[in-house]
């Protein structure tokens, strides 16, 4: 009889720390970190993950964990996994591997997350200059829904979804990422800044030893320490898919990655209960440990057929996402506008990073006013599935971007009125969110026009 179900290719212990799982997982992008598993095309595995930190952000209502997180260890994936045809012939360079999510969810028995803001002196995020403090907000799962005792008066269904997929990257395609990051790291301060904040953030991650997890490969050997000086970082996406933080690449979704080593080696983790777009406060999704089931085809030749190259080589290419047909349904949004003038009031030409801030800034400003702190706001914006816009990029001067918040996820109605902002019973009057203080001495941005 033909087997109907997931088979297990790659199990998880939350109880145990990554080190000591039974498959070993790892932290960076090698092409020689070995496979944990194969599959065949067709059949549906189940792989499970521990949540991005690997149990380091606890449950417990403190931020102390979040202000002296290592950075150095971050994503904890799955895999990699070796993809062959019903032949038993592997995937090759040049292919396109489609990964089809028929399934996912929180591991049983581990039903909850957390979303947090990072200390400005350790990540930071996207509106570090506005909000430095190390903030936690944990989340508990009732099916499809998730609520914080930490952000009371809200709760609203998950688009759950991993934020790291992606296929190994050759040897040529990692050397090309290294030579490019360290060219921003190098010189990339001279001028570039973010959204005119002076640079308190990496501008690139570069390969460290340091936390450095490679799977199979035994540490303190000289293939450890070879490949630990030459691995790319998970922190960013890049042409192999990797960390897009796709909000909708839930059940039903597909993606199409490019491969780039022989048998694709396929790895998945950052396990999401709901993200906004744009997962803003950096550890902004509901981060949880969770499971995948997949299934896989080969598209022979795929990347020449379907891929443009939009870079130098043939290997600058980016994979394809297809949505899957199960989201929640919300009827009515309350959208907030931004351009590219920045909180001092400078014009910014078609800077459609500002213009989001700006959007983000007002949408937090304006829902404060129904009795939440800004931190809050800011975190409840990163985490619940807001939906995000570029929707002018051509309109000299101004770029004009949007964020479009849900209203059915509040217990009030947060619509403007003729009256003025209700003070009932459903207005949080005492917000509490674990939080510690700033001890850094970079310069925070203050807009004059805020409330607060």
């Amino acid at each position: 009889m033909a087997q109907h179900g997931s088979r297990l290719v790659v199990p998880i212990d939350v109880t145990k720390k990554p080190r000591q799982q039974k498959l070993p997982l790892h932290n960076r992008w090698h092409p020689d970190i070995p496979p944990v598993a194969q599959v065949t095309v067709g059949e549906v595995f189940r792989v499970e993950m521990v949540d991005f930190s690997g149990g380091g952000i606890t449950k417990e209502y403190t931020a102390e964990d979040i202000k002296y997180s290592d950075q150095s260890v971050v994503h904890y994936l799955s895999g990699p996994i070796r993809v062959v045809d019903e032949e038993g012939e592997a995937a090759k360079p040049g292919d396109l591997l489609a990964v089809e999510i028929c399934n996912l969810g929180p591991l049983p028995g581990d039903e909850w997350g957390f979303t947090a803001i990072f200390d400005r002196e350790n990540g930071g995020g996207f509106l570090t200059d506005h909000f430095p403090c190390a903030t936690k907000a944990i989340w508990y799962f009732e099916g499809i829904y998730a609520y914080s005792p930490h952000i009371p008066g809200v709760r609203f269904p998950g688009i759950t979804h991993p934020g790291i997929i992606g296929t190994a990257p050759s040897m040529e395609l990692l050397n090309i990422w290294n030579e490019r990051e360290k060219e921003l790291e190098e010189n990339g301060l001279k001028s570039l800044r973010l959204c005119e904040v002076l640079h308190s953030r990496p501008l690139a991650n570069l390969p460290s030893t340091k936390g450095c997890l490679l799977g199979k490969i035994p540490e303190g050997t000289q293939e450890w320490e070879k490949i630990a000086n030459e691995a790319a970082r998970t922190i960013p996406g890049r042409e192999n898919g990797g960390n897009c933080d796709i909000k909708n690449l839930s059940r039903g979704s597909k993606i199409y990655l490019p491969v780039f080593v022989e048998g694709a080696n396929f790895s998945t983790g950052d396990m999401h209960f709901s993200q906004g777009d744009g997962e803003v406060s950096f550890c902004g999704a509901i981060e949880m440990s969770g499971f995948l089931e997949l299934k896989c085809e080969i598209i022979r030749g795929g990347m020449k057929e379907y891929l443009t190259p939009m870079g130098p080589t043939p290997l600058h290419v980016n994979p394809i996402f297809e949505i899957g047909p199960m989201e929640p349904r919300f009827s009515e949004w309350l959208v907030f506008e931004g351009i590219s003038v920045d909180e001092s009031g400078r014009q910014h030409y078609l800077d459609a990073s500002v213009a989001y801030k700006r959007a983000v800034l007002n949408a937090i400003d304006y829902v404060s006013k129904f009795g939440y702190s800004k931190e809050q706001v800011y975190l409840l914006l990163s985490c619940c599935p807001c939906e995000g816009r570029i929707s002018g990029i051509v309109d000299a001067p101004n770029a004009v971007a949007t964020l479009a918040i849900p209203t059915a996820i509040f217990d009030q109605d947060i619509r403007p009125k003729t009256k003025k902002v209700p003070v009932g019973p459903r207005v949080v009057r005492n917000p509490d969110i674990p939080r510690c203080s700033y001890d850094g001495d970079l310069p925070i941005t203050k807009n004059p026009g805020a409330t607060g």
